[in-house]
């Protein structure tokens, strides 16, 4: 019994650690397998003992709001779902009664009250007790009304959440790979919480109702199904349900299970409510969960396989992340042979090494994850240098988590923007090679210098196994690469991401040396700035990067792999020589104001952003408006022409 009981303790801690790491701090340190037997066996122990701590999981909904919005009291407690994955459980459970099957959203659960018909109050789960006054935030959701038509008090409960294509836009959006978020659940967490509801409203929040609390004076004829009818009515979005009996069960079931994959809605199982209203309240409660409803989690289907090897990836932080690769095995209809190991005290929770038998699952019947290590031989050969630069590394140890680092400043994989602006559309433009995707091949050791993007075929069994790829994402890229082999000695300039030098400078530095790059990587500081547009401090950038010997190498192999377009020079058709432009405000003769200045510096002219003495015109079709740069120019005396009047002059000249 002591030994138990001392079990029990020991439990409490682990789970409640494991908790609070993944709801207050956005980490993970065990996986949600794990997570799912720690608790399975802490309720059983507590039923066959008897003995339930103060502080246990299973007693305690949810943790305390660390927050400062408003807070405030729910009138009724808002309690966790008791869970099974087991269809028979759910079959006895609901016996002969109608029940509606539902998806179990991963958001974050808001209470929503309409007083009148109008949005008077939201306030978010918080500890089931005590949640978060998210009012003005509710008000600038995707999907909820203002104002509805029923005019008595009504109270719902509903699930708030980011859809994953909003999830994968957002994070697009966020060109700094490490600040990406982990996933829409902890995006969303977020989003909804904000104290200012500006933010809230760019993520696209979208609330789907689950559960109708009150709604005064409506017959509902003793059906929660009917309450879901009546709420779309009100024009609320509910979620996606399906009405069930013991005997239909098992096929909606399943056909839930097959579009997992396909569901825009981030979901963690699966909720079944009973649908007549009086027997499912007659039930009442227990300390943590209510009797009318139960959460369904997917049975994971876990295939035994032999770890292979331990891929290190390394990233722009210098973190440096295993990968465990395994024998090939078929999960939820896919072939899987990695998975993310995430750190080294997760390896060595499982003593994981080379050869071990281990169990894998798909969490969420998505993410592939380790279940269990059958032989655990024990971890071994953390790598003693960094597999991008072969630099040093070293373990530290941050919050309780050891991670493993490289320590090289220069370590290609800290250079992730670097790449990417070689890649980008006014560079290279190789369509689909991303800063996530560079992330991944660099990480991978891909990627050392720009001209191996050009020779990705040399890895293309790695990459078709690659979260994210496959065949027909591995062909366009190589197609990509080789389309853009071919490009322009501005697009290549721009490309290297010499400080300073942008596109337009990159032009002028290749009108000004007639399209000779040899001439202009061996030009002298005084012929440099010649160029208009190069100073003192571009000239310097420039002339300090072709004197490394390094960047000439790099440069050398990269030119080995482009077709060098020759640029038209026809000295007759340069009238805008010796110009500066600025171009303000909306443009109607071309599709944007990219496409003038394109047309600007076609004819020997350039474009820069902001009015100084040096410029020529400034171009706005409103004229007359009194904005900051009509003003400075009017200042300067330099002349403000609208398209009409430049295109005009353009003719003339």
């Amino acid at each position: 019994m002591e030994e138990k009981i001392r079990r029990i303790r020991e439990l409490i801690r682990i789970i409640n650690e494991a908790g609070k790491a993944y709801y207050q701090e956005d980490r993970e340190i065990m996986s949600n397998y794990e997570y799912d037997a720690l608790y399975d066996e802490l309720v059983a122990l507590e039923k066959e003992t008897g003995v339930v701590f103060t502080g246990s999981p299973t007693q305690n909904v949810g943790y305390e709001v660390l927050s400062e919005l408003p807070k405030e009291a729910h009138e009724s407690p808002m309690l966790s779902l008791n869970k099974t994955k087991n269809v028979d459980e759910l079959r006895e459970w609901l016996g002969d009664q109608k029940g509606l099957l539902s998806w179990k959203m991963d958001g974050l659960t808001v209470v929503l009250t309409y007083e009148g018909g109008t949005l008077t109050k939201a306030v978010t789960r918080g500890n089931g007790e005590i949640g978060e006054v998210i009012t003005n935030n509710a008000r600038v959701f995707a999907n909820v009304p203002l104002n509805i038509a029923y005019t008595g008090q009504l109270v719902l409960r509903g699930e708030a959440v980011i859809k994953y294509s909003d999830f994968e836009r957002i994070n697009e959006e966020i060109t700094d790979v490490d600040a990406r978020y982990k996933n829409p659940r902890n995006l969303c967490s977020g989003s909804v919480r904000q104290l200012n509801n500006e933010i809230t409203a760019k993520r696209n929040v979208h609330f789907f109702a689950f559960f109708l609390v009150k709604a005064d004076g409506v017959d509902f004829s003793n059906s929660r199904e009917q309450q879901f009818l009546w709420l779309r009515k009100q024009g609320f979005e509910t979620v996606e349900w399906k009405d069930v009996t013991a005997d239909t069960l098992s096929e909606a079931v399943h056909e839930f299970a097959e579009a997992v994959e396909k569901n825009d809605v981030p979901s963690d199982g699966l909720v079944l409510l009973y649908d007549d209203i009086a027997y499912g309240e007659s039930l009442g409660r227990t300390a943590k969960f209510p009797r009318d409803s139960i959460a369904f989690k997917w049975a994971d289907e876990i295939q035994e396989t032999t770890l292979s090897y331990i891929e290190w990836s390394a990233s722009r932080t210098g973190l440096i992340n295993p990968v465990a690769v395994f024998e090939p095995v078929e999960l939820e209809g896919t072939t899987v042979s990695r998975a993310s190991v995430h750190n080294i005290s997760i390896m060595e929770s499982l003593e994981l090494g080379v050869g071990d038998r281990i169990t894998v699952y798909k969490a969420n019947m998505i993410i592939p994850q380790i279940a269990d290590n059958l032989t655990r031989s024990g971890v071994k050969d953390i790598p003693k240098i960094c597999p991008v630069c072969g630099g040093a590394t070293e373990i530290r140890n941050m919050s309780g988590i050891k991670t493993l680092y490289c320590t090289n400043p220069d370590c290609q994989a800290k250079k992730i923007k670097s790449f990417a602006l070689f890649a980008s559309r006014d560079a290279l433009n190789i369509d689909g090679l991303s800063e996530a995707t560079l992330e991944k091949f660099i990480g991978a050791g891909f990627i050392h210098e720009y001209s191996d993007m050009f020779h990705l075929d040399r890895h293309r069994d790695e990459i078709v196994e690659m979260d994210g790829f496959g065949e027909k994402s591995y062909e366009n890229l190589t197609e990509a690469a080789k389309k853009a082999s071919v490009t322009t000695l501005p697009r290549l300039v721009y490309g290297l991401g010499i400080a300073g030098i942008g596109l337009a400078n990159a032009k002028m530095l290749c009108r000004h040396f007639h399209y000779d790059f040899d001439a202009m990587r061996h030009a002298s500081k005084e012929e440099l700035m010649e160029v208009d547009g190069i100073g003192d401090v571009l000239a310097d950038a420039w002339t300090a990067f072709f004197a490394d010997e390094k960047n000439n190498g790099i440069v050398d192999r990269l030119l080995k792999e482009l077709t060098i377009e020759k640029e038209e020079e026809d000295g007759e058709d340069q009238p805008l020589a010796g110009m500066t432009f600025v171009i303000t405000g909306s443009v109607e003769h071309f599709a944007n104001r990219k496409e003038l200045q394109a047309l600007i510096e076609s004819k020997g002219g350039k474009a820069t952003g902001s009015v100084t003495s040096k410029t020529t015109y400034l171009i706005n079709n409103d004229t007359a408006s009194n904005s900051s740069k009509n003003k400075k120019a009017k200042e300067l005396g330099i002349p403000i022409l609208s398209e009409e009047d430049f295109l005009k002059m353009l003719e003339q000249e």
